[in-house]
């Protein structure tokens, strides 16, 4: 596998929990990454990390990469090349073709194509034997923008190791650590916003609507940025001279991510994704959903399978609301919406949301799809004692990955 980083983001998470999944399985995964934080899972989990620039867009970087994937690819006997993010993805590509191994690429979110160079660099995600795309309208983009044959298109939902997400299980003093932190008293409405402090993630939609809930006379409410950046980052900067400007100071806060994710969650009235490009999974309103918690979500945020809202629903089945992206009216009615439903409602709102996502995403489910996709384009795992490509090489391990 290649993935750019293994640190905070959709790809690293996916890229680790298919290591862990293979490693279940009795296959031994090899990553080749620029490394991160949570580099030590792969090795953890069963896998082999190998330290490799996988994540430079610089042309003379992916060349010097594919030798070096091939020689990766025979060293290690491996079955198949699979692809997380496009830098990595170019490379990969060429050194499954130079070794003819099976093509695999995931695709976790809608890349922008402001021009042809930029559509056909994104293409690469679509040159794959399989197309793994994390929610339909991932794989409806693929379909629609680089006309993936329906036949090398398979939708796998992630799935979710929510074992610590359970609101029955968590003991109300993380709840109370949570609000503390945050300087509100438990009559305060919070909206979380998890997830990084990306542009793309629509904070500064957020802030507007902010502005329009204080405009409307709405009180008692705060707004919680919990994402990765705690204000290091320039569009953090942008972000907080925006708050100052519309006067939004005293009911937002920037507090970076929270050490206790499933506490944060369950201690908010609502999580909202405020996303304005596509993505394919939120895992921040997933866990929030896990929580029993509505959730609020742009139409780029959640696709209508993960966040069940009217009109698609009706209210009685509703998990949540769905809102145009980069509508920060549509954000601000939304919230007065949801907020002015009572207690027993956003209750039972929360208790349908937790009960559909772990339905969906199901981490043996995931598992076994994803082996099932391995599977159809390798063949089944080698029988003991049978010949395997691997095994004709005594340079090389005979375990399988």
């Amino acid at each position: 596998m290649t993935v750019p980083t293994l640190d905070v983001g959709a790809a690293d998470e996916g890229a680790i929990d298919l290591a862990r999944t293979l490693a279940a399985a009795g296959h031994r995964p090899v990553v080749a990454s620029r490394g991160g934080r949570f580099e030590g899972e792969i090795a953890r989990v069963g896998g082999v990390f190998v330290r490799l620039d996988a994540a430079s867009h610089n042309p003379l970087v992916i060349i010097r990469n594919v030798d070096r994937l091939r020689r990766l690819v025979r060293q290690h006997g491996c079955d198949a090349v699979h692809a997380h993010g496009r830098a990595s993805a170019w490379s990969a590509w060429a050194a499954a073709r130079a070794t003819g191994r099976p093509f695999v690429t995931t695709c976790y979110s809608g890349f922008r194509e402001q021009n042809r160079l930029k559509h056909w660099y994104n293409g690469v995600m679509a040159r794959a034997d399989r197309v793994v795309a994390v929610s339909e309208q991932i794989g409806d983009l693929m379909v629609e923008r680089h006309r993936v044959a329906p036949e090398r298109l398979v939708v796998v939902h992630p799935g979710l190791d929510l074992a610590g997400f359970d609101p029955v299980t968590l003991a109300p003093e993380r709840i109370v650590a949570a609000r503390h932190a945050w300087g509100v008293g438990p009559e305060t409405r919070v909206v979380l916003f998890p997830g990084r402090i990306l542009r793309r993630r629509g904070h500064h939609v957020a802030v507007q609507a902010a502005r329009r809930l204080k405009e409307s006379g709405l009180r008692d409410f705060l707004f919680v940025f919990a994402g990765e950046d705690g204000g290091r980052s320039r569009y953090s900067g942008e972000l907080w001279d925006q708050v100052m400007a519309s006067g939004t100071a005293d009911v937002i806060r920037l507090t970076g991510p929270s050490p206790d994710p499933a506490a944060a969650s369950a201690a908010a009235s609502v999580v909202v994704g405020a996303s304005i490009q596509l993505e394919g999974l939120s895992r921040g309103l997933l866990e929030g959903m896990a929580m029993a918690r509505p959730v609020i979500a742009s139409h780029l945020a959640a696709g209508p399978e993960a966040v069940l809202a009217p009109p698609a629903v009706g209210e009685d089945r509703m998990t949540g609301l769905r809102v145009p992206a980069g509508d920060d009216a549509a954000l601000a009615a939304a919230l007065i919406r949801m907020l002015a439903y009572s207690e027993a409602q956003r209750v039972a709102m929360g208790q349908r949301a937790r009960a559909w996502v772990l339905s969906e995403y199901d981490p043996a489910d995931a598992a076994a799809r994803m082996l099932a996709v391995y599977a159809a384009l390798c063949g089944p795992p080698a029988t003991p004692g049978a010949a395997s490509p691997s095994a004709a090489d005594p340079a090389v391990d005979p375990g399988r990955r």
